[in-house]
């Protein structure tokens, strides 16, 4: 699972901020359960606008190929001939 980006965390914890006093000041709630209601409520919604955020594409590694012409020219290799032994006595 790759980690999350710095655009996803920042994105997700303003969500959830910002919600959960949007929600908390026009419900008006004082009970425990309604408060914990709408913590968990904004803290599902943080996390769907943290993982909805679009991922860095990652681009592949670029291919390195040879100058060829660049490169310095080969010395011609001609095919080796056996070496005859000497018969000279």
């Amino acid at each position: 699972m790759p980690r999350p980006t710095a655009a996803q965390l920042a994105y997700g914890s303003c969500t959830v901020i910002f919600s959960t006093l949007a929600m908390l000041l026009l419900s008006q709630t004082s009970s425990g359960a309604g408060i914990a209601v709408i913590a968990v409520a904004a803290l599902l919604l943080g996390l769907l606008v943290a993982m909805t955020v679009p991922m860095p594409k990652r681009t592949p590694a670029p291919v390195r190929r040879p100058a060829t012409d660049m490169a310095p020219p080969q010395p011609a290799t001609a095919a080796r001939e056996p070496v005859r032994e000497s018969t000279a006595s």
